[in-house]
């Protein structure tokens, strides 16, 4: 049984001021949950019965209601609630930036707004093993509920820090490779390509800022097929950074 009480305080968490207020976040089904509960510390999980009996090991103190479908789909933040939904607390991950950028290959957002493409890039980068995101403070909440579901689980495996990005760019040491990509940069296929370094995706409509170009060392560019064809004034953020990431990752 779950108490109106609670229905309307996991409601509220749908609204960012609510989530930051309290430090918490909302996941549900029991793929994104499972994948959660060894990466953030979990507060409250309201589930099926028969989630319950499979998972209950797992959740030492953590407060619990065994709720029906009914009262799922009433606490739940979903259309078609999936067995479980779980309150985790946010997470603040600590991170050397130049020394990970340095040595690895990360990706940087520059205000991508929608929370689909913001957890579906997550889900990109824990595919092609990259570990950590850099989002300027525009970009959508990592813990908007939309985004969390789009991860998939990811943000378990990937490190996402909410940073100033123009700032962060300025203080790399000299030499850092850092790509982006536009409609006049040089093909991507033929351009030489490390595996450390950052790769800033831009905006939806507006691609990446002046302020965030200015430090872009390398121009990439997708080339549509075939060359000249009239074509998509432009690909969706999220699928041009897993062709990116693919190509990175090919070489």
């Amino acid at each position: 049984m779950i108490s109106k009480n609670r229905i309307k305080y996991v409601r509220s968490l749908e609204m960012k001021k609510y989530r930051k207020a309290e430090g918490v976040f909302v996941a549900e089904g029991h793929k994104l949950v499972g994948d959660l509960l060894g990466a953030f510390p979990c507060v409250y999980v309201a589930a099926t019965q028969e989630w319950m009996d499979s998972h209950a090991h797992e959740l030492n103190g953590v407060e619990m209601d065994v709720v029906t479908d009914e009262e799922l789909r009433r606490v739940s933040l979903m259309e078609t609630p999936q067995q479980v939904l779980a309150v985790f607390r946010q997470r603040i991950d600590e991170v050397d930036v130049n020394r990970v950028v340095g040595e690895q290959l990360c990706l940087a957002l520059d205000d991508v707004q929608n929370p689909g493409n913001v957890g579906t890039i997550i889900r990109l980068a824990d595919w092609f093993g990259i570990e950590h995101i850099f989002c300027s403070r525009g970009c959508a909440d990592l813990y908007n509920p939309k985004t969390v579901q789009a991860t998939m689980g990811a943000m378990a495996r990937v490190q996402v820090h909410e940073v100033d990005l123009p700032q962060m760019l300025s203080s790399l040491p000299k030499g850092t490779p850092v790509y982006g990509t536009f409609l006049d940069g040089d093909n991507l296929y033929d351009k030489s390509l490390e595996n450390r370094g950052l790769i800033i995706m831009g905006n939806e409509g507006k691609g990446v800022s002046a302020d965030v170009e200015a430090h872009v060392t390398e121009r990439l560019y997708i080339p549509n097929y075939p060359a000249g064809r009239e074509t998509s004034e432009s690909l969706n953020v999220a699928i041009a950074t897993a062709i990116v990431c693919a190509e990175f990752r090919r070489r």
